[in-house]
């Protein structure tokens, strides 16, 4: 079965052109017979960060490569309703769309040898008008392999991260145990009631290629398992595997695991600081290797003073939920206040590190890694293009400090005024994903406020006269 590629061929033309490759599709075929793999798993990725796609007996794999599976338009939004009831994204009448694997995702799941998976990217249709074979403008996964490709065809910069995914896990036997004005944070004694979870969790990891590296127990219920840092694309990958691990042991071992941001009052929020370098080849250019003290190159300047100015109209998608923003407003736990960097300052938006990156700490828990990072691509290069000044480093805690660049949005409302408010951002994502995006933020955020809550009961509900 093979596709030949016509001039004037679209980009779902050429996805089919490698996917009919008969040394690739033999390869894949292969690693499935040898380990017994008899369904396939061809998922996709949602502007919430949600998996959904489809399950297809492994035997059809040359098919699916070449015609991939088709679903509902609306799924790249949750086929979530807004309170109208009307389905976002296009409503019910809206047209499918085909996602096509990448045939360099398939992997074997661990804890079921019979199953493995595929990454897909997302196209429109052959048989729409004009637009038929062309990127799905709603693909948050393409979005961000696209916009990086470009970047660094423009800069000849890669731009290679690494997530710290903290999570909050509660069930028998996972309660915290520590004395009154302390903090069971690094208490190995912690980690032992954790580790018939963090080893599935680890062993699961590193065969579906995550080079785990370190862990921790933070807070209460809190766990942060890390890996190595990589190309930006690959990590975004890598923390949704990583976030469907966690959901598999919870299953196994009759535990709950929750990335909700903000878990409790008084908690730490589960972050997902994002550590960032620039590569060009194979040195870093955010730091100059000959010099030993803590210090910023003139393109990690521009760079860093660039994710700051672009840090507000950032943070409908770094703090992407109505209890994100919880996680900022509880000033003393860790989590910035103020939009600002500093050496080696955890109280900072950005922290400098001793090996030269710099740990962006904005993202929680549930971050879309696809978004995050191509909105990052975007605040970098504009401000390596304008040469924009990050201002001196902070010293001292920031909760008590000035900021040079805007406020920090403290609620998911402000956040998407500041959103639609930055051109830049907005370039990064286009139109369509913006507005998509936008849609469904407003809704959860109009949803919230017409919710009453327990806290207004408590405070309300016998207080008069």
């Amino acid at each position: 079965m093979t596709t030949t590629v016509i001039p004037g061929a679209t980009a779902l033309d050429r996805h089919r052109e490698r996917n009919t490759d008969q040394a690739a599709l033999e390869a894949i075929r292969s690693r499935i017979a040898e380990a017994g793999v008899q369904y396939l798993y061809y998922q996709a990725v949602t502007i919430t960060g949600r998996v959904v796609g489809k399950v297809v007996p492994a035997h059809h794999l040359a098919r699916n490569a070449e015609r991939g599976i088709q679903l509902h338009r609306t799924a790249v939004s949750d086929l979530q309703t807004d309170r109208a009831g009307t389905l976002l994204g296009g409503g019910a009448e809206a047209a499918e769309f085909t996602a096509l694997p990448d045939l360099d995702t398939f992997a074997v799941l661990p804890w079921d040898r019979s199953t493995g998976r595929l990454f897909c990217r997302l196209y429109e249709p052959d048989h729409r008008p004009e637009v038929g074979g062309q990127p799905l403008a709603t693909d948050v996964r393409g979005n961000l392999l696209r916009l990086h490709a470009d970047f660094t065809a423009r800069t000849g910069l890669e731009l290679r991260s690494g997530c710290e995914p903290e999570m909050t896990w509660s069930g028998p036997g996972l309660d915290a145990r520590f004395r009154p004005g302390s903090s069971p944070a690094y208490h190995v004694d912690h980690l032992e009631r954790y580790r018939p979870i963090y080893q599935k969790v680890i062993s699961y990891a590193r065969a579906l290629g995550l080079d785990m590296i370190e862990g921790d127990y933070e807070d209460p219920g809190q766990l942060e398992l890390n890996w190595m840092y990589d190309h930006a694309d690959l990590t975004a990958d890598r923390l949704i595997v990583y976030r469907q691990i966690c959901r598999q042991v919870a299953r196994e071992l009759g535990v709950t695991a929750s990335f909700m941001p903000k878990p409790a009052t008084g908690m730490m929020g589960n972050g997902c600081h994002h550590n960032l370098s620039l590569w060009r080849g194979g040195a870093n250019v955010l730091a100059d290797p000959g010099v030993t003290e803590l210090h910023l190159t003139e393109t990690g300047r521009h760079a860093l003073g660039g994710i700051l100015s672009h840090a507000a109209g950032s943070m409908a998608v770094m703090g992407s939920t109505v209890n994100s923003y919880k996680r900022y407003w509880d000033s003393g736990q860790f989590a910035p206040s103020r939009i600002n960097w500093g050496m080696d300052n955890k109280t900072c938006t950005v922290r400098l590190s001793a090996n030269g990156r710099l740990e962006f700490k904005l993202p929680d828990a549930m971050v879309n890694p696809y978004l995050s990072h191509a909105v990052l691509l975007a605040a970098i290069e504009d401000g390596l293009t304008h040469g924009i000044d990050p201002g001196p480093a902070q010293r001292g805690s920031s909760y008590d400090g000035e900021a040079l660049f805007d406020r920090l949005p403290l609620t998911l409302g402000e956040a998407l005024d500041a959103f639609e408010a930055d051109p830049v951002v907005k370039e990064a994502l286009g139109a369509e994903l913006v507005e998509l995006y936008g849609a469904f933020k407003r809704d959860e955020w109009a949803r919230f406020c017409g919710t009453v809550t327990d806290w207004e009961h408590l405070m309300y509900a016998e207080e008069a006269p």
